[in-house]
């Protein structure tokens, strides 16, 4: 790049290439909703892991360039064997994924045979292979709700298994020792604090929250909730609960609404992914998705059923 060029100006010569890049490639870019801004603004289809699951599963194109963390794109490679997915930053990795592994996880299995495994689609290629279902934040409630058995394995995330129990009283939930630290940062009192200075602003948080600060809150939804919520919602000021980027595109899809961010809401594993990663990743082809063929086809179908359940 040319020294002399402003950053801004750097910004829009890196967009430009990729998107010269991605027609030239057939590429799909596919971006979550907690990616840089810049990186969001060249992704073709941005979402949550429900609506990029999805996305991925139905592309033409031969080539998926995925931003978000490491399990994001494993599933869609999981849903595309025969595409090429490229991962821009290998250091984008989901802590909470890395929470759960297949031993343990076997060892829960025959601890309590028969009950299936609801695995939060944040949980890795090998872990999705050993599980029945995957749900999404959007769905989890659903999903486990939709199930016949009395008993339900429940991996990674011990805070949105303890949100599903609230709605599902019948069933017993075995919950896993996991979370996720952007979320279990955001803290009751810092709430509170939001809340005294804009007593009209409405709370919104993501169910991977803990169980104090989602009671506080007025709804827990997913990403792809909060921003139906808002856009729809006659009220004006929302403080938002979840990584602190949502609030780029929040801010594009509803322009007249006040959004107020919560501190340390960040998540240094989605910052990883820079412009510069995804256009190298397409210039050098690098950073392919690869998973051993037993895996794709036995991850696939706890993804699949996820799919077909629908928000």
């Amino acid at each position: 790049m040319d020294p002399s060029l402003t950053a801004f100006e750097t910004l829009n010569a890196i967009q430009k290439q990729i998107l010269e890049l991605k027609k030239e490639k057939t590429a799909i870019i596919l971006g979550h909703n907690y990616q840089r801004k810049e990186v969001q603004e060249i992704s073709d289809f941005l979402g949550d892991s429900y609506g990029l699951s999805v996305q991925a599963s139905k592309t033409d194109a031969k080539i998926i360039v995925f931003c978000g963390v490491d399990f994001m794109a494993e599933s869609a490679k999981i849903l595309n064997p025969q595409k090429i997915v490229l991962h821009p930053n290998l250091k984008a990795k989901c802590p909470m994924a890395a929470m759960v592994d297949v031993r343990s996880l076997k060892e829960l299995k025959a601890a309590h045979p028969g009950a299936p495994v609801v695995s939060y689609v944040n949980t890795s290629a090998d872990v999705k292979a050993e599980s029945d279902i995957c749900c999404t934040s959007a769905n989890a409630v659903k999903i486990v709700q939709s199930l016949p058995n009395k008993k339900i394995i429940f991996v990674p995330d011990t805070n949105l298994g303890l949100y599903v129990q609230r709605f599902v009283k019948d069933k017993e939930i075995i919950l896993w020792p996991g979370y996720c630290p952007t979320h279990v940062n955001i803290k009751l009192e810092d709430l509170k604090a939001l809340k005294r200075k804009h007593p009209e602003a409405e709370i919104l948080v993501h169910p991977e929250c803990t169980p104090d600060v989602v009671d506080f809150a007025d709804f827990a939804f997913s990403t792809e909730g909060i921003i139906k919520h808002v856009v729809s919602s006659p009220k004006k000021e929302f403080i938002i609960g979840t990584e602190a980027n949502m609030l780029h595109r929040l801010r594009k899809e509803a322009p007249g609404k006040i959004l107020y961010g919560v501190p340390n809401a960040t998540c240094p594993n989605m910052r990883e992914i820079s412009l510069e990663d995804v256009r190298d990743s397409l210039v050098k082809m690098q950073h392919k998705i690869e998973l051993p063929p037993d895996i794709i086809k036995r991850a696939k179908i706890p993804l699949e059923r996820m799919i077909a359940a629908g928000r």
